[in-house]
């Protein structure tokens, strides 16, 4: 019998393991056969659930899979898509070095993609991170910037996103007004496209309303985050929200409720991945147990001190450091290009006006001095300034190469100058020549034709 029971147990997880994996398939198959690049993007919002952010081994996989198909079809919105999901996967394993390394890697693909929707997303994946370390003004740039291009961008549901995490960073710094603005924006998005994760809406909400001092309806908003997410496989959720809970009942001293609440957020994430989250109630048990209960305190202390070493340790700290000073670089370089290049555009539109202008004049010049223009030493004056006028635009061309080539040497540009002048003035003299003589000769002979026809209608 115990063969048998151990035997479908065995058949039970395989069937489970392979269907995780034929879900994994499907979903990259949808999202690379997708043509339209903001489709695309919209499949892989669609994966961003409440189910994703329980089980990182199922996004990392996801990450990877999706990065092998993105090499494969040379796609920047897959590949960057591909490295949010190894980002938030490593960072829900508690691996924020990891997580953030592949988060940078993500927004600088997405940028290169042009996507604001994938960047809106990128730049919210790597927000968590710095939530999560406590660092609120990194993180409110990241989620800011990601509302910026989330609104710029087609796919209305991600504007919620930022707008979510804002609320609970603003929570966290005791600003309940910008707190409460953005969880009521970010709710009524929710609402709109009937999304079904609203545990995060409603502890936002209950935590404003707590810190507010409406006790019963910070309880109300409590009780629906714990309808939401009890009954259901989300335990960092449920962490979350006994954890909220037992804050509001250590805010109005009620220490047997905070203490019940507390063990039951400690409890929900033992024994899993999610086991950093007991940081929150197990600094609250210790501090109820610090006078009164020695064994207490002491083992939760210890679990406060597991659960810290894992997010905050001093080598993580410098790593993450490091590579938030490197990205912060990256986005000056950026900026810098950025304006570099905005100012070749206007240079090069500029460029187009002179070459525009240059030839309308000649053109013009030719038309007029044909029948209009019978005056010869205004030929010659205008033939001069027409010559003159495309050889020192072609100077003026050929000046930035020669600071290219020369690495702005004065003395090297200085006999560059004087070898193209050297060419230049003989031809440019002889051009002249050319010109006006020719225009004057036609001028005369146009003159000549008329004078000739004048007579003859005399003569008649």
């Amino acid at each position: 019998m115990k063969k048998i029971v151990a035997l479908f147990c065995f058949v039970a997880n395989v069937q489970a393991v392979f269907a995780q994996n034929l879900n994994v398939n499907s979903i990259i198959q949808k999202i690379t056969a997708e043509k339209d690049n903001d489709k695309k993007v919209d499949l892989i919002a669609t994966v961003y659930k409440a189910e994703l952010n329980n089980n990182p081994s199922f996004v990392i996989e996801m990450g990877l899979k999706l990065l092998k198909q993105s090499q494969l079809d040379n796609n920047l919105i897959e590949a960057s898509s591909a490295y949010s999901f190894l980002g938030h996967g490593y960072r829900l394993l508690g691996n924020n070095i990891k997580g953030l390394e592949y988060h940078h890697k993500a927004i600088a693909l997405a940028e290169s993609s042009g996507n604001f929707s994938l960047l809106a997303i990128a730049e919210n994946q790597i927000g968590h991170i710095y939530k999560d370390r406590e660092e609120y003004d990194k993180s409110i740039q990241f989620y800011q910037s990601s509302l910026t291009n989330a609104e710029k961008g087609t796919i209305e549901k991600i504007r919620s996103w930022p707008m979510l995490n804002l609320s609970s960073v603003y929570l966290s710094m005791d600003k309940l007004d910008s707190s409460l603005k953005y969880a009521q924006r970010g709710y009524e998005i929710d609402l709109r496209f009937d999304l079904p994760n609203l545990i995060f809406t409603f502890l936002n909400l209950g935590g404003v309303q707590s810190k507010s001092g409406n006790v019963q309806l910070a309880i109300s908003y409590y009780d629906m985050a714990l309808k939401e997410a009890q009954g259901t496989s989300f335990i960092r959720y449920l962490n979350m929200t006994y954890t909220g809970i037992a804050q509001h009942y250590q805010r109005f001293k009620q220490t047997d409720s905070c203490e019940l609440y507390a063990k039951k957020a400690i409890a929900a994430v033992t024994n899993t991945s999610f086991f950093y989250l007991s940081n929150k109630p197990a600094q609250l048990l210790t501090d109820i147990y610090e006078k009164t209960n020695c064994d207490s305190t002491l083992k939760y202390a210890k679990v406060l001190k597991i659960a810290n070493d894992s997010l905050t340790s001093s080598k993580a700290n410098q790593q993450i450091q490091l590579m938030t000073i490197e990205e912060d670089l990256r986005q000056q370089e950026l900026a810098v290009e950025k304006i570099k290049k905005e100012k070749q555009r206007k240079q090069n539109i500029q460029y187009a006006l002179i070459a525009l202008g240059i030839i309308t004049f000649i053109i013009s010049f030719l038309l007029l001095s044909r029948r209009h223009i019978t005056n010869t030493k205004l030929i010659q004056f205008l033939g001069v300034v027409a010559l003159l006028l495309v050889f020192e635009f072609l100077n003026l061309l050929l000046h930035p190469f020669l600071e290219r080539i020369t690495h702005h040497s004065p003395v090297l540009i200085l006999l560059a100058l004087v070898c193209i002048a050297a060419l230049l003035v003989p031809l440019h003299h002889k051009l002249e020549k050319w010109a006006t003589h020719k225009l004057v000769e036609k001028n005369k002979a146009i003159r000549l034709a008329s004078a000739k026809k004048t007579i003859e209608e005399l003569e008649k």
